[in-house]
């Protein structure tokens, strides 16, 4: 029997998915309960205390083993300072890894280390743990210099009277807060000195500016809207661990604790309902999987009073919605700054599955388990400890992958559809509307991808390196940022414009087994000169056979229309109306791609996009030297005019 067409359709923007403003946190326990149920900074114990050897024979051993191996590479490690030169690198040429490489690595080296001497408890890294320290405790900045403000006043170097809580100091603080919390009677036994110095510099650099000061990521207005991003929950995140580590004075720290309840608010509050994240499937990573860092130690703090916040379905789609926007096994959706082939934090995605009593989200993270290599994740040092724990599970959890067969997130306007569900195999297709103010945006609504068996066949090229450039008045002089850099149109030589008047409307989107419909109208997303009074953007995907994209131009002029194809393999002309191209898998097999158009109206041009600034040095990391745009041109543009193109396997 056939199934019955499931049609979905939404019209506007964010008017029927947002839910309204719930406070899930701070609307539902008040601060005098939160002081009654959370545990002291004294009796709280996440985790085994470092003499506690039978609770650490609990770990698995082949985790800790594999830090050991690492931390005695350190046994001799020198701690760099980072000079100020170094911190002016993003005011005299943009470049900001350089400095964030010193800084990344001195934490990664001191949270080895500690790993190590827990596993150990010899006391053989405990000099380097208190350099290391030390070392951190005398730095200016515990952030990075592309977070400072901008303007002569700091020119790349922090004013230290007046400290910013960044993503980087609120990381900081957590490696600190982390040895204190395992080794703080070791450390006092050669100087209370270093654990006095942990937290004057914790509570000058964070607790107090956290507290005191309003910073943009707790929920800013700006030009109307509240700003948040996954910058509110990951700084939340550390800052409650440290907070509920290093604070002993119980009133300042339950006033931390709910202040960071409120901000988590302004986070969730706007979310969409569908739980999409517009900031794509890498930084959902500290996104939405942020706030389950926080929630889950909420529940631990409070001997589970937030266990009810696990049962709302928005909080259970923020935490679907990673296996939602999967393509293939290495590749996810990667619209705006968002990364192709992201790394997944396995543990973390499998406890937030087990939360939300998720098994798909289970098994998913599951499946990214990998061996012990001893580098500890790049941020978010907490879950390391979690993982150690969890080995056990991991290992009787069953192990795939869902890829639903349709997925629809209103929200965001963003759809995506496979051949079929649980398989790579065969066809892929995801497009978005929404509008051009989005977190990390790109001037890209109506922009489309098509996967073919999990690999890319048109793309969206994503991001490329951060430099001071990328968040700055210039990040859309930066060519992957841009409209003509998509899968898009350009109309009388304009592209789409930044800002949040710049969105789709007229969204329609419904699915069958055999096929799917999405269309929009993206006239919006372009400046009035462009002249255009509609612009109809329709992609029909029948499963399994083709992918038909139809744009249909209503203009109030007609001097130029370029519809663009981003794609990664070389392609050619083999008749009129048909290019091909040259699709190829993994294991070096080759299969061609058609992609029809209508030679009478349109001639085309094909370009190899070259790599010559710093920012494009990420795009050649992610896609290497491959990427081609395609362009085809109308001949002859009329106000009212159509294109459409078939792609399909040759």
């Amino acid at each position: 029997m056939k199934k019955p067409v499931c049609v979905f359709l939404f019209f506007g923007l964010f008017v029927h998915s947002i839910a309204q403003s719930q406070d899930l946190l701070s609307g539902k326990i008040t601060k005098e309960q939160l002081s009654h149920s959370i545990i002291s900074q004294t009796s709280w114990l996440p985790f085994p205390r470092i003499d506690d050897r039978e609770g650490w024979s609990r770990a698995d051993r082949q985790l800790m083993e594999s830090y050991l191996s690492k931390a005695e590479e350190y046994l001799n490690f020198e701690w760099p300072y980072i000079p100020a030169t170094k911190s002016m690198l993003i005011v005299r040429n943009g470049n900001r890894t350089e400095y964030e490489a010193i800084s990344f690595n001195k934490r990664r080296v001191l949270g080895t280390l500690l790993l190590a001497e827990i596993y150990e408890n010899k006391g053989r890294f405990t000099d380097q743990v208190i350099d290391g320290i030390w070392s951190i405790c005398e730095e200016s900045w515990w952030g990075v210099p592309a977070h400072l403000p901008g303007g002569a006043e700091y020119n790349g170097l922090v004013d230290v009277r007046d400290p910013i809580v960044d993503l980087f100091a609120a990381e900081t603080a957590t490696f600190l807060a982390w040895i204190d919390y395992f080794m703080g009677e070791k450390l006092d036994a050669v100087s209370p000195q270093i654990r006095e110095r942990i937290y004057y510099e914790t509570n000058k650099r964070i607790f107090e500016p956290a507290m005191e000061k309003s910073h943009w990521w707790m929920g800013a207005k700006f030009g109307g809207r509240l700003v948040t991003n996954n910058w509110t929950p990951w700084i939340c995140s550390n800052w409650l661990n440290t907070a509920l580590l290093l604070e002993k004075n119980n009133e300042k720290r339950t006033a931390m604790v709910y202040k960071i309840m409120e901000v988590l608010d302004q986070f969730v509050n706007p979310y969409p309902a569908d739980g999409g994240c517009d900031e794509g499937p890498s930084y959902w990573g500290a996104a939405a999987a942020s706030l389950f860092d926080n929630l889950a130690m909420l529940n631990e703090v409070t001997n589970g009073a937030f266990d009810y916040v696990f049962e709302d379905e928005k909080i259970k789609n923020m935490g679907r919605y990673i296996y939602r926007a999967q393509i293939s096994e290495k590749y996810f959706l990667n619209f705006a700054d968002a990364d192709p082939q992201p790394g997944m934090s396995a543990s973390m995605i499998y406890r937030f599955g087990k939360a939300i009593g998720d098994n798909d989200m289970m098994v998913f993270g599951a499946y990214y388990q990998q061996g012990p290599s001893g580098e500890l994740t790049k941020f978010h040092f907490f879950r390391n400890l979690y993982e150690l724990f969890l080995q056990n599970e991991f290992l009787r959890a069953e192990k795939r992958l869902p890829l639903p067969k349709d997925v629809w997130l209103p929200g965001l306007q963003v759809m995506a559809a496979r051949d079929s569900e649980g398989t790579t195999d065969g066809f892929f297709v995801a497009a978005k509307g929404g509008h051009n103010a989005e977190s990390h945006n790109h001037n890209d609504i109506g922009n489309f991808v098509v996967f073919y068996d999990g690999l890319p066949l048109l793309i969206d090229v994503g991001r490329g390196t951060y430099t001071k450039k990328t968040f700055s008045s210039r990040r859309y002089e930066i060519w992957y940022n841009c409209s003509d850099y998509h899968n898009l149109p350009t109309v009388n030589g304009k592209t789409q414009l930044v800002g949040r008047e710049y969105e789709a409307s007229d969204v329609k989107y419904q699915a069958s087994d055999n096929s799917v419909q999405y269309s929009l109208d993206i006239s919006k997303a372009f400046p009035d000169d462009a002249g255009i009074n509609s612009l109809q953007r329709t992609i029909q995907y029948k499963r399994g056979k083709q992918v038909m994209l139809t744009d249909i131009f209503n203009l109030r002029k007609a001097e130029q229309i370029t519809e663009h194809f981003m794609t990664v393999y070389p392609a050619e002309v083999i008749n009129p109306g048909q290019l091909v191209i040259h699709y190829q898998n993994e294991t070096g097999d080759k299969k061609d791609f058609i992609l029809r158009y209508d030679a009478r109206k349109m001639s085309l041009k094909i370009e190899k996009i070259k790599f010559e600034t710093e920012e494009d040095q990420g795009v050649l990391q992610k896609w290497g030297d491959r990427i081609f745009r395609i362009n085809f041109e109308f001949i002859s543009p009329k106000m009212k005019d159509q294109a459409s193109f078939v792609i399909s396997a040759k």
